[in-house]
């Protein structure tokens, strides 16, 4: 039976180190300290001026590339997972396939905010198990929203950094391995209560849009505290089902990373350990769809996760957007 599987990962983050103290400095009070104890903070990374989605794409392409010991020409599919594109149009995954001369692979992009990378999981599992065509398909998770924050704004400013994470897939007979399971949702009511409204046709870019800053990104409602978790477990208590496998039995949990408070939740519904879900928003911040390959990819450099490991991915973003996928890995 054709599969799909996990051959390697790779992540990129900018060099610009962005740390608590600069918030405290900018806004006229500590923040510092409410940031360590509250979602885990200390750093975050911040594009420079030049950077760009597509450049931290490219950077951690070609660390999955180097790793999986392949040509980039031997990429037939690449995904762009993103809600902070290169261009409204063309897609950033064509600029990134140009200039990494990916020349055999199609392209596109997906939007679905911060779940948007289990979604190109999902997408890319689906291209490879019903066309034999597509035996290399390459998910990146890219984030630059440094480009889009009022740096005056509180609530959104020191939560939300740079980066991108990748990982290839490859079609695979072989069985035990591989993409088990997935599962897709949306709460649709809640689209209007973060996220940048706009630049797209409901909002056109105008001198008054940018003087009341609505070309940024904003949140206009508190989410409830428990709508991740409550949302998280039961989606983990169905991919069980799905993929035949236990919650008890998975290895690590890799969740969209913008609350710790909500992993830690998360996994006290399911009664498993805080430690079964690797973090990296410590030293990287809130890094949106690329956060999920972020986290795997510093999981695998550290022995975390390891071949013929139980993974469940399972993410949320602005729409509100749910995802979750069970892989051995």
């Amino acid at each position: 039976m054709r599969n799909a599987r996990i051959i390697s990962t790779g992540m990129y983050v900018p060099k610009n180190i962005i740390p608590n103290t600069y918030f405290d400095e900018i806004l006229g009070e500590n923040v510092s300290e409410w940031l360590e104890a509250n979602v885990h903070i200390r750093n975050r990374r911040w594009c420079d001026e030049d950077e760009s989605t597509a450049d931290l794409c490219m950077e951690a392409a070609k660390v999955n590339l180097e790793r999986a010991g392949l040509k980039p020409e031997d990429i037939d599919l690449l995904i762009v997972c993103t809600d902070t594109p290169e261009y409204i149009s063309p897609s950033t995954a064509s600029k990134v396939q140009h200039k990494m001369g990916m020349t055999n692979a199609g392209t596109f992009d997906l939007n679905s905010a911060c779940a948007g990378f289990v979604i190109g999981l999902d997408t890319a599992v689906k291209y490879i198990k019903a066309d034999e065509n597509y035996n290399k398909v390459m998910v990146i998770g890219a984030y630059a929203m440094s480009k889009y924050l009022d740096k005056l704004d509180k609530k959104t400013c020191n939560l939300f950094a740079d980066g991108a994470g990748a990982v290839i897939l490859s079609s695979t007979e072989e069985t035990g391995t591989g993409y088990l399971a997935s599962e897709l949702r949306t709460k649709g009511e809640y689209c209007d209560w973060m996220g940048i409204y706009a630049g797209g046709t409901f909002q056109p870019i105008t001198k008054e849009v940018v003087e009341n800053k609505d070309h940024l990104l904003k949140f206009i409602k508190r989410f409830p505290s428990e709508l991740n978790p409550d949302v998280w477990s039961d989606m983990a208590n169905e991919l069980a089902k799905r993929s035949a496998t236990k919650v008890e039995d998975v290895d690590q949990f890799m969740f969209t990373q913008i609350n710790i408070n909500s992993i830690w939740a998360t996994l006290d519904k399911l009664g498993l350990d805080r430690d079964k879900a690797h973090t990296v928003m410590h030293e990287y911040g809130y890094t949106g769809s690329a956060c999920i390959p972020m986290a795997l990819d510093e999981a695998v450099q550290l022995g975390k996760v390891k071949k013929g490991d139980l993974i469940y991915f399972i993410g949320s973003g602005g729409g509100l957007a749910f995802a979750s996928a069970a892989f051995r890995f």
